[in-house]
């Protein structure tokens, strides 16, 4: 009877590891361009973020937790790390902090090719957020860090539009 007890235990554990298991999806600009130009009537919130950042590691399980709490609000974290590190950096980080949301890297090392597509104001500093929802003309941008609390209040208020 233990041994079916730490069986089913053991069982547990890898089956609500294996949902947050994540793949990320490598992409290029015109990919990140449709994310980008999303027409459903939802929310989006859009992170820029890579794992070297400790600001945006730090904000991360907000993002998640949005992504977890609401399903009406679409999450998409775009990963800045290395390519060549895909594998070993970026899916391994994104197993250990158990990340749920859609992840995609960026596989776009011109930054200035790209990043005034993105929203005109920012410089390319990370994090950055981009929250908005085109079929309601919302779009507001954030660059830095955001708390929990500071996240929840600028959702609160582009939800009420």
């Amino acid at each position: 009877m233990k041994k079916i007890r730490l069986f089913l235990f053991v069982l547990l554990l890898v089956s609500q590891n294996r949902l947050f298991a994540q793949n990320a999806s490598v992409i290029k600009w015109q990919e990140m361009e449709n994310i980008l130009t999303d027409s459903t009537d939802r929310l989006h919130v859009i992170n820029f973020w890579a794992t070297w950042c400790s600001p945006c590691v730090k904000e991360l399980p907000f993002f998640e937790q949005l992504h977890q709490q609401n399903p009406n609000i679409k999450v998409t974290l775009v990963s800045l790390d290395f390519v060549k590190e895909y594998q070993k950096r970026l899916l391994g980080f994104l197993e250990r902090k158990q990340i749920g949301a859609k992840v995609v890297l960026l596989d776009e090392t011109d930054y200035n090719s790209w990043i005034d597509k993105v929203e005109p104001s920012w410089q390319g500093e990370i994090p950055f957020t981009l929250i908005f929802n085109h079929k309601k003309n919302i779009r507001r941008a954030v660059m830095g860090e955001l708390s929990s609390e500071e996240l929840q209040k600028i959702i609160d208020i582009l939800l009420k539009h």
